[in-house]
């Protein structure tokens, strides 16, 4: 079922040495109240996760079984149900990106890798495209499987291969790491490259993405801008995380910043985790604030997060903190649904109005 290749060490939680200091604070759990309430809200309101490198993980597994449990990895369907998991957004990312001329095979051949799983797994598993059939899949018991982000440099310059990957069911792409959206921001083609996603319903991914190039693609795209994995840079300084300027910009655009759970961008434990989705509800308001667990990804998560199963310590975090239902269910759930379904609306507009872009680098970024 899996390439045969060598197992890839597992990703880590913070605090699982005795070096770090004893801070009750720091250590402190939900109490079973808190738990409890929280399992009771996702069982209404699940997580739509934005980020999961599965895929690639399980490239380096021999064999696996995803509905029985695997432990090599941070997600399997068991978990995934323990923490209300209703949805998740399977990146096609690799660790390392191959270069151009490998991009748009590394991509298909990922792509090829998640609709392999997801046929072995009917039982638990679903691949979808829009927001209804992720409602469907849950209905039906199964967790939704989003295709994205894909990397930008899967495109080639092409538009032709958007529309394949579109075809195919490609829901996002990442902007950054292309020659087309740069530290100076979008040139003319990428330009044009966000009006053809707009036209498709492809979801812009700025994560990553430069200052100007954020701002640009927000003030271009005619749907709603996504951070797939993007914090509070006033929180924490680190390249992928967001500034209070782009945060309300994003706010105002009705885009979505999705907190990814990794030690790097938000703190090693969960408090520090909602300290980060506290400023971004404030900043960008809470119909813009999503969840990333970037599960599988490598990344090293915080204490009492260390997998999918763990969100209900998070959401009672935040109960703690006096986040309402209201509040907790744009969080995990309808953000999520209200995005997706804006894209899909634009998307049959603009294809009333707009034929296809042929557009092509070499044309519109010659200098």
């Amino acid at each position: 079922m899996a390439d045969l290749q060598d197992d890839i060490p597992t990703t880590t939680e913070v605090g699982e040495d005795d070096s770090l200091p004893d801070d009750p604070f720091v250590r402190q759990r939900p109490d079973g109240e808190l738990l409890e309430r929280a399992h009771a809200l996702l069982d209404i309101h699940p997580v739509a996760d934005g980020y999961s490198g599965l895929p690639w993980a399980l490239r380096h597994l021999p064999w696996y079984d995803l509905e029985l449990g695997e432990a090599a990895i941070d997600t399997d369907v068991p978990r995934l149900r323990e923490g209300h998991v209703g949805a998740l957004f399977w990146s096609l990312h690799l660790p390392e990106e191959p270069g151009p001329d490998r991009a748009v095979t590394a991509a298909l051949e990922q792509l090829d890798l998640v609709r392999t799983v997801v046929e072995s797994h009917p039982g638990g598993l679903r691949l979808v495209r829009t927001a209804g059939q992720i409602i469907d899949a849950r209905n039906c018991g199964r967790v939704a499987v989003v295709l994205g982000p894909a990397p930008g440099a899967a495109l080639d310059d092409s538009l032709a291969l958007l529309r394949i990957l579109h075809s195919l069911g490609l829901r996002v792409l990442t902007l950054a790491g292309t020659a087309w959206a740069g530290e100076t921001g979008l040139t003319r083609f990428g330009e044009e490259v966000v009006r053809e996603m707009n036209r498709l319903g492809v979801l812009a991914d700025v994560s990553g993405a430069s200052p100007d190039t954020v701002e640009r693609t927000i003030a271009l795209s005619k749907t709603p801008v996504l951070c797939s994995r993007s914090a509070a840079r006033a929180l924490r300084a680190h390249p992928a995380n967001l500034g209070d300027g782009l945060l309300a910009a994003l706010g105002e655009a009705k885009g979505l910043c999705m907190v990814p759970l990794t030690a790097e961008q938000t703190g090693p434990t969960v408090p520090d985790v909602a300290d980060h989705l506290d400023h971004v509800r404030k900043v960008a308001g809470p119909e813009c604030v999503g969840l990333s667990g970037t599960y599988d990804s490598g990344a090293v998560h915080p204490r009492d997060l260390a997998d999918a199963s763990r969100y209900p310590h998070l959401i009672a975090e935040l109960l703690r903190r006096g986040w309402s239902e209201t509040e907790l269910s744009l969080l995990t759930w309808r953000n999520v649904q209200r995005v997706l379904r804006s894209a899909d609306f634009t998307a049959r507009a603009a294809q009333q109005r707009r034929e296809a872009s042929n557009a092509r680098i070499s044309e519109l970024d010659a200098s």
